[in-house]
């Protein structure tokens, strides 16, 4: 099913099935203690769109304290802080944005902030060119 079909707690729930139970920023084991919160890689406010290509699951703290810093940026300031940020896993999903933008269409204003972080990945060598 596509993404955009889900309501949000079925995007969250298949989010935690396709990454597995880990928040992508800290690496918690998510769990009732840490819950799984939504987490759009490219902001709403950036133009990211509610669908699954764009949603991961993150601990509620980490959900917070990123507000709208940019993915790539937030992924830095993690792995400054010795937590083992999943860059593959960022890698992937905005990739896989990028191929469900190319195929749907639209998010005008998603395109140039989504661009602009494939580029900064591929300069962190986490993307082929």
């Amino acid at each position: 099913m596509e993404g955009m079909a889900l309501d949000r707690a079925a995007r969250l729930d298949a989010a935690v099935e396709r990454d597995g139970p880990t928040c992508i920023w800290c690496g918690r084991a998510l769990t009732e203690q840490v819950p799984a919160t939504t987490e759009h890689v490219v902001p709403r406010v950036k133009g990211g769109p509610s669908w699954l290509e764009n949603e991961v699951a993150a601990c509620g703290r980490c959900n917070g304290e990123r507000g709208h810093t940019a993915p790539v940026e937030w992924l830095e300031e993690c792995l400054r802080r010795g937590w083992p940020a999943d860059e593959a896993r960022l890698a992937r999903v905005l990739a896989d944005l990028a191929a469900a933008i190319a195929v749907r269409g639209g998010q005008r204003k998603a395109r140039p902030y989504l661009e602009s972080q494939l580029r900064r990945l591929r300069r962190r060598g986490a993307l082929a060119a």
